[in-house]
């Protein structure tokens, strides 16, 4: 299986970016993983929340094959522990899926039609984080719950 993030912008502070790149070679051990940088929307200030919406909806969708699972990172998705979402991961892994993809939205979230594609949504934490925050949050996630199916001391309990 391969997992993928798709994001909406690029990363603009280099200690982001460096911990971003740091646990995606430490992931790179365990599973292929791609990071899909969509840019920002041109102009996105002249635009409606709802335009805006709809035109990142466009360009998320584009990089989500049929066959893909598709999981959004939404503040109203489901909340999981790293031993939970290990699980998770060791399931989809199981079921032969070829690609997992999850996804992090734009400043205002997804539009109707990303929602409508979506086989589910996960929830990192009940608080908000900026868009270039949760790519490190959830790398190291990913990370982590990989050392855990494997039982290395990672995690502790």
């Amino acid at each position: 299986m391969q997992i993928k993030l798709i994001a909406i912008g690029k990363t603009d502070y280099s200690a982001i970016q460096q911990l971003l790149d740091e646990y995606m070679k430490r992931l790179g051990h365990y599973i292929r993983f791609e990071l899909d940088i969509i840019p920002d929307i041109k102009q996105a200030k002249n635009l409606s929340e709802t335009d805006q919406k709809e035109k990142e909806g466009e360009l998320i969708l584009k990089k989500v094959l049929p066959a893909d699972e598709l999981v959004l990172l939404d503040e109203r998705g489901k909340q999981m522990g790293s031993v939970e979402f290990s699980g998770f991961l060791q399931k989809k892994m199981n079921t032969g899926l070829k690609q997992l993809v999850f996804v992090v939205g734009g400043p205002y979230g997804f539009s109707e039609a990303v929602y409508q594609r979506a086989n589910g949504k996960l929830s990192l934490s009940k608080m908000t984080f900026s868009h270039q925050m949760v790519r490190v949050f959830f790398v190291e996630q990913l990370y982590r719950a990989f050392t855990i199916l494997r039982n290395e001391p990672y995690h502790h309990e």
